[in-house]
């Protein structure tokens, strides 16, 4: 098994690596490499205009990639962070190399894995998508990341199996938020942090 010490030395010389979540497995990489994050496009064959997501051990450590100072953004990272909410949000200067290549948001996201948010606050944030090729399901064991990509990719942490439902998506940029996925958290249990 690979240790964290290994899998955060490979991410901080330009590696990309597969990390269990609680939603699903995925690719990461270090967010200021973008020859990293290039690699990611190639291995996934994910279409170049869908933005990488961002991975980060606390709010505060996002805080300074996205704009989390809206009373929407607060109440639903308050609400569900660690968790499988993703949050978009502005972004905030400087702009880093690996996320976002091409828009003016982000999407945010402290997950539930205790081994992850371990290797996060060893790391820093991480650039991150599901581990699979576009169009598949994600992975949700280690097992099934090694038998799709193990080839393409530099080392895999094993965190035991992802419970298997990608996170939901709320795009907190706009006025009124939208739902753009919707995945463990529906709209019942979003609607009470959002106004209106």
């Amino acid at each position: 098994m690979t240790t964290l010490e290994a899998i955060a030395a490979i991410i901080e010389q330009g590696g990309v690596v597969a990390i269990p979540t609680d939603t699903v497995y995925g690719l990461a990489c270090h967010p200021d490499s973008k020859a990293a994050a290039e690699r990611i496009y190639t291995i996934k064959r994910r279409p170049p205009h869908m933005e990488l997501s961002l991975l980060g051990a606390t709010t505060e450590g996002l805080a300074r990639f996205g704009r989390l100072d809206t009373p929407q953004a607060q109440r639903l990272a308050q609400a569900f962070w660690p968790g499988p909410l993703s949050i978009i949000v502005p972004i905030t200067k400087p702009r880093h190399p690996a996320i976002p290549r091409s828009g003016d948001t982000i999407s945010l996201r402290v997950p539930a894995h205790p081994l992850t948010r371990e290797l996060l606050a060893r790391t820093g944030p991480l650039a991150s998508t599901s581990a699979n090729r576009h169009g598949e399901a994600p992975a949700t064991t280690a097992q099934e990341v090694t038998s799709a990509m193990a080839n393409d990719l530099d080392a895999i942490l094993d965190g035991g199996p992802a419970a298997g439902l990608a996170s939901t998506i709320i795009d907190c940029s706009v006025i009124p938020a939208r739902v753009l996925r919707t995945g463990p958290l529906g709209d019942a249990e979003l609607r009470p942090y959002l106004e209106g």
